[in-house]
């Protein structure tokens, strides 16, 4: 395999910035860092959606759940009671 060295780099650089122009090669760096990211983490096994369904069950355990046995106040929108 031959080696890459800084002058190899520099060219492949401002070919790059020939091709894509200034605008958009901060963008392009953007999306490729981001998908090698995302790569990286389906390989790992990393989730982010674990962490999400983590989140959503203590802020579910954190609310107070009614009392089923309680009488509905004047005006509260009862359901369908079934035991």
């Amino acid at each position: 395999m031959p080696n890459v060295g800084p002058l190899e780099l520099a060219i492949v650089l401002v070919i790059a910035l020939v091709i894509f122009g200034p605008k958009r090669l901060p963008d392009l760096g953007k999306s490729l860092g981001s998908g090698m990211r995302e790569f990286k983490e389906s390989l790992t096994g990393k989730d982010d959606d674990d962490d999400e369904d983590q989140a959503k069950l203590e802020a579910q355990a954190s609310q107070p759940q009614p009392d089923p046995d309680a009488e509905p106040v004047e005006g509260e929108v009862v359901g369908d009671r079934r035991s």
